[in-house]
C-alpha cells in the first residue's frame, strides 16, 4: 500500500513539473498581436506598397522588385493601391502568411 501511494504522489509531482514547465513554452509566442513583418492590412497603398517591397526583398534577395513587375506587368505601387481599395484581411479566409 506504501509504494502505491507513493507511486501516485510522485505522478501528481511530475504532472505539476510538467504543468510548470509547459505554461511558459506555450506562452512564449508573449503578448503582441501581430508579429514585427504583419501586413498593414488597414494601411494605405503607400504602406502596402512599402511592406510588399520589404518582404519581396527580404525573402527573395535585392531585385525581386523589379523581376517581379517586369515579369507580371504591374508594379508594387499598382498592387498596393489594389490591396488598399479592396479593403484586403489577409488572403484566403482573413488567415494571412504564415
Amino acid at each position: 500500500m506504501t509504494n502505491f501511494t507513493i507511486g501516485r504522489w510522485l505522478l501528481v509531482a511530475l504532472a505539476i513539473v510538467g504543468l510548470a514547465f509547459a505554461a511558459p513554452v506555450v506562452s512564449a509566442h508573449g503578448n503582441g498581436t501581430t508579429a514585427d513583418d504583419a501586413p498593414p492590412y488597414d494601411g494605405t497603398a503607400d504602406d502596402w506598397a512599402a511592406w510588399m517591397e520589404a518582404q519581396m526583398t527580404e525573402h527573395m534577395g535585392p531585385g525581386s522588385v523589379e523581376w517581379m513587375e517586369s515579369h507580371m506587368g504591374v508594379t508594387v505601387d499598382e498592387m498596393g493601391q489594389d490591396m488598399a481599395d479592396d479593403g484586403y484581411n489577409g488572403g484566403m479566409y482573413g488567415q494571412g502568411h504564415c
